[in-house]
């Protein structure tokens, strides 16, 4: 690794990641604990820098996030943000204290030391992004102020005579205008490293690592459509060739004449291709089953056997290939432990326990936009490459309560209306997600003379970066009265739509 970021909780650790991959450095995040590990041994040649994080800790608290104090005496460029700015200068007998004003929120710089080479081209009064309740009241003997607020003395700081800095608001959120620049001074200028992480790059290496790893085994693969697995195929194939094995399930809880398509495009790519349909398993599966996770969880394990039985179909498999992305891999050592289930993964899991079988993750390293990045690299079609992302439990968590094949039907009606207009209006890319809800609610309405008593489709349509947050998207009241009219007309058994305008948080992207 380029650069290590040890993490002390913060709800921005990935952003500092991705920040520093858009420098087009590679950078990997580790727990706070893994600085212990790291001082056992000489340190890696190709480490040029760390990064500390912030926290929703306190310096001040008893058992406190904390890292040997050997760290700073490697000669290695360290950046402590927020937390890890406090942690050094503590550490270093200066004064952390809770703060007397508040320090959320937009800020300016007052003083700034242009000559310091953190600072390099950061703007007078530029503007930054504080989130603390603790702040450094004196910095330590030896070390040197280098940037002020109006409110906050020592917003940054240096110690003297080492690459060492400390800086108490957040270069990586975009209300600090010039946090780019600042990381870029630190990354590229102060630690030395070398700009060369691009897509291209990670194919060639991903590509020769993927041959020494798998050799001239075969391996199988579960296809999905979507961006991930589809990225992860491609690379696959380029690597090992016909011995990639793909298995492509139609739970019958895909989107309107999403399998054939899907098959149709990977056949167009060169990728080994089997087509299972299992529509009558999953639909035996969720017979009855309104709860959402009872539904996620039973779509998981009918997944599990048929993608198994498939897979044993074909002979001497050594490997499993699955779509993993970084933050899954970030998630799963998280310094804040197991976080509380709001939804079981969208991604199924259990697969590698029960096949017995060696894992092959070629993405595990690649943040959501830096899959797509890649799949253009590798020549994904576009329609596959800009794909909204869809659950893993499909059209099941998108019908309220209970699943039959009727209120399958009627959605996936809806839906097509619903995307097709989102694409024919040039809305679809501005898009982040978009599906439509089958509510578990019928409502009264009125179809030429009659009474009717039909179902209700909710519409929802989000803009967001990676899902963690999103807001609702502001599609015009024309396009959206078109929408509801064609699904109202042509959808038999639904007779009111309406929009979801909620953000998450509180509210989630899907509805179950």
């Amino acid at each position: 690794m380029s650069l290590l970021i040890l993490d002390f909780g913060s709800q921005y650790t990935q952003l500092i990641a991705r920040r520093v991959r858009e420098l087009n450095v590679f950078c990997e995040i580790h727990p706070y604990t893994y600085a212990e590990d790291l001082l056992k041994k000489p340190l890696p040649a190709d480490l040029q820098g760390i990064i500390l994080s912030g926290s929703p800790c306190s310096v001040r608290e008893a058992d406190s996030p904390d890292v040997p104090m050997a760290l700073f005496e490697q000669g290695l460029p360290i950046l402590g943000v927020c937390y890890g700015a406090q942690l050094i200068a503590q550490k270093n007998a200066g004064e952390v204290a809770p703060s007397n004003t508040r320090e959320y929120g937009r800020a300016n710089l007052a003083y700034i030391a242009t000559d310091n080479a953190l600072l390099q081209g950061i703007s007078p009064n530029s503007q930054v992004w504080m989130s603390h309740s603790d702040t450094i009241k004196q910095i330590p003997q030896g070390f040197v102020r280098i940037a002020s607020t109006e409110t906050v003395e020592n917003a940054a700081y240096q110690w003297v005579g080492k690459p060492i800095f400390g800086i108490q608001f957040h270069p990586e959120v975009t209300h600090t205008l010039e946090g780019k620049q600042l990381l870029h001074n630190f990354v590229v200028n102060i630690c030395g490293c070398r700009q060369d992480w691009t897509s291209a790059s990670f194919v060639e290496i991903s590509t020769q690592e993927i041959k020494e790893k798998v050799g001239n085994d075969r391996v199988v693969l579960g296809l999905s459509g979507g961006v991930d697995s589809s990225v992860a195929a491609l690379l696959l194939h380029k690597a090992i060739g016909k011995n990639l094995y793909c298995i492509f399930v139609d739970s019958g809880l895909l989107r309107k004449n999403e399998y054939e398509e899907v098959l149709h495009s990977y056949q167009h790519l060169g990728l080994n291709v089997i087509g299972v349909n299992a529509h009558t398993e999953f639909y035996q599966t969720l017979e009855g089953l309104s709860d959402p996770e009872a539904k996620r969880k039973a779509i998981g394990r009918t997944f599990i056997e048929v993608f198994d039985r498939e897979a044993h179909k074909i002979s001497d498999v050594r490997w499993l290939a699955q779509g993993t992305i970084y933050p899954d891999v970030i998630e799963s050592v998280s310094v804040k432990g197991p976080s509380v289930t709001i939804k079981s993964h969208h991604n199924v899991g259990g697969l590698p326990e029960k096949m017995n079988l060696k894992i092959v993750e070629p993405l595990r390293m690649l943040f959501k936009d830096e899959v797509r990045r890649v799949g253009k690299t590798v020549e994904l079609p576009d329609h596959i490459l800009h794909r909204h992302p869809f659950p893993g439990p499909g059209l099941a968590i998108r019908i309220i309560g209970d699943i039959t094949a009727e209120k399958v039907r009627i959605l996936q009606e809806a839906d097509h209306i619903y995307i097709q207009n989102l694409r024919d209006a040039g809305w679809y890319d501005k898009i982040w997600q978009a599906g439509a809800i089958l509510l578990n609610t019928q409502s009264v309405g009125v179809m030429g003379d009659e009474r009717t008593y039909e179902n209700v489709v909710a519409l929802r349509a989000v803009t967001s970066t990676d899902g963690m947050t999103a807001d609702w998207v502001h599609i015009p009241y024309e396009l959206l009265a078109k929408i509801s009219n064609e699904i109202i007309n042509k959808v038999k058994g639904v007779n009111r739509v309406v929009y979801d305008i909620s953000s998450k948080p509180p509210a989630t992207i899907e509805w179950e």
